[in-house]
């Protein structure tokens, strides 16, 4: 990258072009006086006509929170060119001169074309498309829509450095803008979708999409602020730091009715409930040493979030059209905040504890007398989980689980409802060996059920990575897995792979199965939004030889069934396949074993065991149902609009500790996983508790 005399800069940056050709690099010329940005395949090329040129009047420049080398560069018409430099250094050298140059022409088309009246229509009145407030003006350009005044500061005065009050006083005044913006996004969204001014105008999409981009490049600016004056007083920011001491008395995600400034102390403009959830921030960061769940405190789950009908997305078709306009095809979906109306009322977390809803088919596995057996009693076990996993029939979004957030849980199942086989005989554990394994356990021997114990935690945020962990200690088994969410957006339906694997240990047969999980879609989000899964899974026992895949369908175009899966076992050694399946994973599977006999399981049938689970107020801050329990509560009550404030403090919480870890390069710790080659494992799984126990009776032997 090169300066000339008159500022202008040039050099090569990466630009993205498409999803099939993907980055390029091109030869870019940043023009100041004309105040363009332009680009040509390479640099012999600089005396052709531009390959392409953006006017900078009235852009937004972005660096980029995927990496520290990529920015975008949004023109005010609408074209964005997504480039990335080199480094660190060369992307903020760009974005800087970029902004001065976009900076210097937008102010000077202010000055030669002030802000017409008619233009800057009233949103909040809500008037009709003919009144005159929001009559379009063809000579007004959407430059001098997107004017705002500047003040320039008296030649030769210095900025005073910032002061504590000067701060709040920031925030507040940033507040009321925020308030603003959010009263005029909700305007635009009240528009029709067809006639002369909609809610997909180009010009108010635009507008949406740069007054939020200004709104988080202020907070952005105030964070920095925060640290400055951190380091001020401090020196320097110690290890594991938190800047909850330096909080604004007002959160960004407060919102003024109407945008007006309220003359009521700061803290009372927000919901008591969103200041507990920023309140505990700093405790729950102390507090990272595992912690043991005595089962006995755990009751029987009585909550029942049954999912809002049709009716509910129906009223809400104009913001997924807004989302959609959005999109583009193939986008990583993983940064994108979706409206808190599709929301399912519990965390990912909790979803995958519902998954193990069967826990008599989970416990029956290990009592199959032989390997062939025991693989198929743990096929059928997996395919009946998926069908309790999901809550009802629409395609609704569990809560994305904070860093740090945990779910556990629990189920007794009575031994008399666990299948087994009349040759094979429960394999009893003296009272001594018990104790030993788990004081949970320690009068097991008296009880008539068997306990799993589950616990999940979120352990990475960026990507988005869940472990969890379930163990049934008087059978000696356990499962661990870890998951990594990555959705796409499709067109009319959004993917989500689900990366990962998971481990079943049977202990008492020394055996270990690998399985992997199905993607899901959300198809026809703009009509009846609905789930379906897809993808090869594969399971599979080294020490056995045995396998199985299973092949969840996709509903083809025209015709076909919906939900179809099919799956055969086999013995790997000598190829011979011992049972095949077919069916609907929310319905009805056929089994059919090699000795010709036929097994149907109605899975809407199936008896469902309820969890267990803590009362709120014996939960910690960071568990799932007390973490999120104001969003849950607000939705229970079709209180969107105090959902997406509760949902947006907590996010912007985490980002805010996220942004400090960056900064003081300090790693996040987690508190029940362990980071193992490429996977999480639960810090304390049952295999690695049997085997010391094992070593124990041998040694006292």
């Amino acid at each position: 990258m090169t300066c000339d005399h008159m500022e202008n800069i040039y050099g090569y940056l990466m630009k993205y072009t498409n999803l099939v050709t993907g980055w390029q690099y091109r030869f870019f010329v940043l023009n100041n006086d004309a105040g363009l940005l332009e680009y040509f395949v390479n640099e012999q090329s600089r005396h052709l006509k531009p390959r392409g040129t953006l006017q900078l009047a009235g852009a937004v420049i972005s660096p980029s929170d995927e990496d520290s080398h990529t920015f975008t560069v949004n023109a005010a018409s609408g074209e964005q060119y997504k480039l990335r430099a080199t480094d660190a250094k060369e992307r903020q050298h760009w974005v800087s001169r970029l902004q001065i140059c976009t900076q210097h022409h937008t102010e000077a088309i202010g000055k030669n074309n002030p802000p017409l009246k008619s233009r800057s229509f009233s949103l909040a009145s809500q008037g009709s498309a003919n009144s005159p407030g929001v009559q379009r003006r063809p000579s007004q350009n959407a430059v001098s829509f997107f004017n705002v005044g500047h003040h320039r500061l008296p030649t030769g005065k210095r900025v005073p450095i910032m002061q504590p009050d000067h701060l709040v006083d920031v925030r507040e005044m940033m507040s009321q803008a925020e308030g603003q913006q959010r009263d005029l996004i909700r305007s635009i969204e009240c528009l029709p979708v067809s006639g002369h001014l909609t809610s997909l105008d180009q010009d108010l999409l635009m507008l949406k999409a740069t007054s939020m981009a200004t709104m988080n490049c202020l907070n952005d600016c105030f964070h920095i602020l925060q640290l400055q004056h951190a380091s001020q007083q401090k020196g320097s920011l110690p290890a594991a730091t938190t800047i909850s001491w330096l909080e604004p008395k007002i959160s960004l995600a407060n919102h003024f009715k109407n945008g007006a400034a309220q003359n009521f102390p700061a803290e009372i403009n927000k919901p008591v409930s969103v200041r507990e959830e920023q309140s505990t921030a700093e405790p729950c960061q102390l507090t990272r040493e595992p912690e043991e769940i005595n089962p006995d405190e755990e009751l029987e789950d009585i909550c029942d979030n049954k999912e809002d009908d049709l009716g509910a997305v129906e009223e809400q078709r104009s913001v997924i059209l807004h989302l959609l306009s959005q999109l583009k095809l193939g986008m990583d979906l993983t940064r994108v905040v979706l409206p808190t109306f599709i929301l399912e009322k519990r965390s990912l977390l909790e979803m995958y504890a519902d998954f193990m809803s069967h826990p008599d088919l989970f416990i029956a596995i290990t009592n199959g007398t032989t390997p062939e057996e025991r693989m198929i009693r743990f096929v059928e076990y997996y395919l009946t989980s998926f069908h309790e996993g999901r809550k009802g029939a629409i395609a609704k979004k569990p809560y994305n689980p904070i860093i740090g957030e945990t779910f556990h849980c629990s189920w007794r199942m009575p031994k008399s409802n666990v299948a087994t086989d009349s040759g094979s005989n429960f394999s009893t554990h003296s009272l001594s060996e018990q104790v030993t394994l788990s004081k949970d356990t320690e009068a097991q021997t008296e009880l008539d059920y068997y306990t799993v114990k589950f616990v999940a935690e979120q352990v990475s945020h960026h990507p988005p990575v869940s472990g969890f962990y379930a163990e049934c200690v008087e059978r000696k088994m356990c499962v661990n897995a870890h998951v990594w969410t990555k959705s796409k957006f499709l067109g009319m339906s959004i993917g989500v792979t689900m990366i990962g694997e998971g481990l079943l240990s049977l202990l008492e047969h020394g055996e270990e199965y690998t399985f992997s999980l199905p993607c899901a879609y959300a198809r026809s989000i703009l009509t009846v939004p609905w789930v379906e899964l897809g993808g090869k899974v594969n399971i599979n026992c080294v020490k056995t030889g045995y396998s199985a895949s299973i092949n969840f369908h996709t509903k083809p175009f025209y015709g076909g069934k919906l939900h179809r899966v099919t799956g055969e076992v086999k013995q790997n050694i000598t190829n011979t396949v011992v049972c095949k399946v077919q069916g609907e994973w929310n319905s009805v599977l056929e089994f059919t074993y090699s000795n010709g006999e036929t097994k149907y399981v109605d899975l809407t049938k199936l008896s469902v065991t309820r969890k267990r689970v803590r009362p709120l107020e014996k939960q910690g801050p960071f568990e799932s149902r007390k973490l999120w329990q104001h969003v849950t509560e607000s939705l229970r009550d079709g209180d969107i609009d105090k959902a997406t404030e509760h949902k947006r403090a907590l996010e912007e919480r985490q980002r805010n500790e996220e942004r400090l870890r960056a900064e003081t390069e300090t790693p996040w710790c987690t508190k029940y996983f362990l980071k193992e080659g490429d996977g999480w494992v639960y810090h304390k799984p049952l295999w690695k508790t049997v085997s010391a126990v094992q070593t124990q009776q041998t040694d006292i032997n």
